[in-house]
């Protein structure tokens, strides 16, 4: 007779096993904290946060192997596996760094960075407008939008596709840092030279992606609207462009992240005294970490919530897509 466990009750048990944990990570963090004691903290503490890591580790290696029977139930457990994770990161992040003495100025605490980013939010909101909203986004609109017309054009014309995708190869083999000082120089250390390197970095990915998806149409389909009587424009609208969809989404989410970093990078080379990337090159030169995870921070989490919003929308445009069917 099998002795396995129902589902629900071993879901149970391991969410059982985290609220036992949550007192005794509260007791590690106020030990690390407590002003009497000095770093590095005894041998004895340190042998309890690995038992604690490799009890974490267990219960939530178990939570992460199972399935919930609810479709809902199923999406909050997807959704708790990485911020329980994430939790248990930040957890050793704070104890290591506050328990061993670790220098500020190699790496500070999330309790230090999250200060921060209590105290300066003014100048991180100056810093996010002036990257996100007057750089990152009219870049990314102008290189993936010009990337996705150059792409029906050279539908059209096969000889400019030749030309354009060896080109296209060539400009993403190029280091960008390099061509960020030449952007700055062309175009002055304002917002325009980063949206013109964020263009440059997103242009050829939008076209390469979106040629490939309008020829992921088959052969049958397009045979198939012939028959009908289709045109171009119909044939395009309403086979070659849906077909294309999940190529031309994956080339937005590339261009996300890429947006970010070009505009960033180029900052480095010169801006009017705000920005993401002019803020880290300044505080690196003052020793000022605190401030320079503040600002990664930042960029970090509007990158993810970009791209959380491109992978949405893409789940919506392409729900009949045969990777979103159940199975």
């Amino acid at each position: 007779m099998s002795t396995r466990r129902p589902q629900g009750a071993r879901l149970a048990d391991g969410l059982a096993g985290l609220i036992v944990l949550i007192p005794i990570l509260l007791w590690a963090l106020a030990y690390v904290h407590d002003p009497a004691l000095k770093a590095p903290l005894p041998a004895w503490f340190w042998w309890v946060i690995v038992a604690i890591w490799a009890f974490y580790s267990f219960v939530v290696g178990r939570l992460a192997s199972e399935s919930s029977p609810s479709r809902s139930g199923q999406r909050i457990l997807d959704l708790f596996i990485p911020v329980a994770f994430g939790i248990c990161v930040l957890f050793l992040w704070e104890v290591i760094t506050i328990g061993a003495g670790v220098p500020k100025v190699l790496m500070p605490s999330p309790s230090a960075i999250g200060a921060r980013l209590a105290t300066a939010q003014a100048m991180l909101g100056d810093d996010f407008e002036q990257t996100v909203l007057k750089e990152v986004l009219p870049g990314w609109l102008i290189g993936s939008a010009s990337g996705f017309c150059i792409a029906l054009v050279c539908d059209r014309v096969p000889f400019l596709a030749r030309g354009l995708l060896p080109i296209g190869n060539f400009v993403s083999a190029l280091p960008m840092i390099g061509v960020a000082p030449i952007m700055v120089m062309w175009f002055g250390f304002d917002w325009p030279s980063k949206v013109a390197l964020v263009v440059v970095m997103t242009f050829f990915p939008a076209l390469v992606n979106s040629v490939a998806g309008l020829a992921a149409a088959g052969k049958l389909e397009r045979d198939l609207m012939r028959s009908y009587g289709a045109g171009f424009s119909a044939t395009l609208i309403k086979l070659r462009l849906p077909a294309a969809l999940p190529f031309i989404f994956n080339a937005l989410k590339i261009n996300s992240t890429l947006a970010m970093i070009g505009a960033i990078v180029a900052e480095f080379f010169g801006s009017p005294t705000v920005g993401m990337g002019f803020r880290i090159s300044t505080e690196v030169g003052r020793s000022d970490l605190d401030m320079v995870w503040a600002e990664i921070a930042v960029a970090a989490v509007t990158g993810s919530i970009f791209y959380g919003v491109l992978a949405l929308g893409e789940r919506l445009a392409t729900f009949w897509h045969p990777s979103y069917r159940k199975r």
